[in-house]
């Protein structure tokens, strides 16, 4: 920190006064940023509404113009379809009259005289009149039929007359006569004034009647005779079972045609699909429906266009309402109703962006007037920037004459407390209240936390001292402890160097400065070695002072009677008499008898011992385990024996071991136990212990010791 001009640079004066001016460009900043703000959400609110405005306009003018176009489209349509499907239905009823009148005439025909037929007369032409034609090679003259038929001429052409679409009517007998009503009798001779001959049995008519066997329609075709587009409605006519011939009529559908193509000046088009998907009639130029030869019109209900084929397939069953459907990128609006009668579908439809044209002027006029509007708003802004620069100016001048006497009058106190702070040393720990640092605001707070802190840290130093003391004679008397507990434990090796009949080793790796574990071994006689491995429940000074008492019992009590089960039974009995902390011990103990290998044991809820024979692997010797050791007063114990060969291991352990827990929580165990004694299963063992410790201290790792680790290997040579 340097001083100068009264001001400390770099210590708290500076920063308070760093901080009221970064306040101060903060206020700015944020008044700045709440200006900018306001005339930017006012621009924006503007342009919002320029833009909601716009939007509303296309909205409304779009869905206006979307329910028109959807009633009026929708309703025009339906009412063509049945308007057409109504001239279908009139000609159908017409043709069933016909049939219901030649049925019953022919069934009856021998009720009544023969009528005279006659053949086209050009002087008839202009009128409807009754009209014999026949096929190739027939006599019209003897035909049976024709004079039955010919009692129809009258109605037929009173038919004719009174029908608004009926074009022409007529009856093919099946002799190959026909008898035909129109007006167009000139028609019926060629060039050379000869009446060419009518395969009527040939003609569509007639074979789709006979074949459906019932009233039907035929496909779109040009009139024989005058080439005009025309549908047959035919029925068949039967009598007495036997077919007689077949009734029908011409509905010639030009003004059809012609109303269809007229449609395209509405901005919009009519099409007629025929039930098998085929257009019938279309505008010319309508950029979807195109009128091509029966065998070359394509199926308009299975295109490419799946969406147009799905639409077109609704129309041809049912009032599809108004549709999008897009073709060949463009959208369209199409509805489409079914001419139930024959099975066809008459379709309207109409350009989408054509009806929008409305809504887009509305709203290049709407942008006119708004881009006006936004010029003068923005000139209006541009003198509020300048008003608040101004503003923002002064504002900085007064907090920065502000900000140099706040800071004096905070920092004062402050570097006099830290004077004072800086004087304390040695045996001068005190640090007391002054009447400079009573500011009655946190400053003054600092202060009597100061002189708090300089009182509680005395007390502090003389605790410390105290406790640190205190945990060095803990210490001492902890590794003391430790010393005299490996001391109890057999500890020099080789133990027995005079007896080359065995060698044992053992091993003890407390998990805190003592342990709960001990093993012990000894001779009761020349023949006969005793071994023990415990594990006193718990840990630390309490489980090592109860070790001492096992270990001493047990010792005892073998040299006085050999027999590892009354040894434990009379330890148990010791031990329970004065428990109150209710400790144990699980205990095996065997005695080895070295001249012949034998070995008699009891377990007193130890671990099972592992025993190696002199030509095999370590194996786990699961033996008959008793109660543990203090657990229970007057418990009984049972013996067994087993036999260790020479070249044989015995090998003892506690649960520390098999227990052994790595960083993952999982368990030494069993298994990585034998595989260990059995990596060098011929090894000494001292040798065996020795890999045993490596593979637990290998599996554990990094991971804490939980449990004390030992272990006792005995080997006959």
């Amino acid at each position: 920190m340097i001083k100068k001009f009264g001001m400390t640079f770099g210590g708290l004066q500076q920063k308070i006064m760093n901080l009221v001016l970064i306040f101060m460009l903060a206020l700015i900043a944020l008044f700045s940023a709440v200006s900018v703000f306001q005339m930017k959400k006012l621009s924006s609110v503007v342009g919002k509404a320029g833009s909601e405005h716009q939007e509303a306009i296309e909205k409304v003018s779009g869905n206006t113009m979307h329910q028109v176009i959807e009633s009026s489209m929708t309703k025009t349509n339906a009412l063509q379809a049945y308007i057409a499907d109504d001239m279908f239905t009139d000609i159908k009823t017409d043709v069933a009259t016909l049939q219901n009148l030649a049925t019953g005439l022919f069934e009856h025909k021998d009720s009544f005289e023969p009528y005279t037929a006659y053949l086209p007369d050009k002087a008839n032409d202009g009128k409807f009149s009754a009209q014999v034609l026949h096929e190739e090679g027939v006599d019209y003259t003897s035909s049976e039929y024709l004079g039955v038929a010919a009692h129809m001429s009258e109605t037929m052409i009173a038919m004719c007359e009174q029908s608004e679409y009926l074009n022409n009517c007529f009856i093919g007998l099946a002799d190959g006569t026909v008898i035909c009503v129109d007006n167009n009798s000139a028609s019926k001779f060629d060039e050379n004034g000869n009446i060419p001959a009518f395969a009527v049995r040939e003609r569509p008519w007639y074979t789709g009647a006979v074949e459906a066997g019932e009233l039907c329609f035929s496909g779109i075709e040009l009139d024989t005779y005058t080439d005009n587009i025309g549908i047959e409605c035919s029925a068949p006519i039967y009598a007495n079972g036997e077919l007689v011939g077949v009734v029908g009529a011409d509905l010639f559908l030009d003004s059809m045609g012609d109303y269809v193509n007229s449609s395209s000046s509405q901005g919009g088009y009519i099409s007629v699909i025929d039930n098998g998907g085929k257009v019938i009639f279309a505008p010319e130029g309508n950029g979807i429906f195109e009128v091509k030869l029966s065998d070359e019109s394509a199926d308009m209900r299975n295109t490419d266009n799946k969406e147009l084929s799905a639409f077109i397939n609704s129309a041809l069953s049912e009032r599809t309402g108004l549709t999008t459907v897009n073709v060949d990128g463009k959208d369209y609006y199409m509805t489409g109703s079914p001419m139930s009668t024959i099975g066809w579908a008459v379709v309207s439809f109409i350009e989408k962006e054509i009806t929008e044209q409305p809504t887009n002027m509305m709203i290049a006029e709407y942008d006119r007037i708004n881009d006006d509007a936004t010029g003068k708003f923005e000139s209006g802004l541009q003198n509020s920037k300048n008003t608040t620069l101004v503003m923002i100016a002064v504002i900085l001048v007064m907090g920065t004459v502000g900000a140099l006497v706040v800071a004096n009058r905070i920092v004062k106190p402050i570097e006099k407390m830290t004077k004072r702070m800086d004087s304390i040393s040695g045996s001068d720990q005190a640090f007391e209240m002054e009447d400079d640092y009573r500011t009655g605001d946190e400053v003054e707070m600092l202060a009597q936390s100061l002189a708090d802190l300089s009182t509680k840290t005395r007390q502090y130093v003389t605790q410390i001292t105290k406790i640190t003391a205190e945990k060095e004679r803990i210490g001492a008397e902890l590794e003391l402890a430790t010393k005299i507990q490996a001391d109890m434990l057999p500890n020099l090796f080789p133990a027995f160097p005079e007896r080359p009949e065995f060698d044992i080793y053992a091993t003890m790796t407390p998990a805190k400065e003592v342990g709960g574990d001990f093993y012990d071994f000894f001779l009761i006689d020349d023949d006969h070695l005793g071994m023990v491995m415990a594990d006193v429940s718990g840990k630390g000074v309490p489980a090592a002072l109860f070790m001492m008492m096992s270990k001493i019992l047990v010792n005892n009590y073998a040299m006085m009677d050999g027999h590892p089960a009354k040894v434990l039974e009379k330890v148990n009995a010791q031990i329970c008499k004065n428990n109150d902390e209710e400790m144990f011990v699980t205990v095996w103990f065997g005695v080895l008898e070295i001249s012949t290998g034998k070995v008699t044991a009891a377990n007193a809820g130890h671990e099972y011992p592992i025993i190696k024979k002199a030509d095999g692997g370590f194996e786990l010797f699961k033996d008959k385990h008793g109660f543990v050791i203090g657990g229970m007063d007057g418990m009984r114990y049972k013996e067994y024996e087993f036999r260790l060969e020479k070249g044989g291991t015995l090998f003892l352990y506690t649960d520390g071991v098999a227990e052994a827990t790595n960083a993952n929580n999982e368990l030494f165990g069993t298994d990585r136990m034998l595989e260990a004694l059995n990596k060098d299963s011929e090894a000494s063992p001292k040798e065996l212990l020795t890999n045993m410790k490596t593979a637990v201290d290998e599996f554990v790792g990094e991971a804490p010791q939980f449990d004390d680790l030992t272990m006792l290997g005995v080997k006959l040579i």
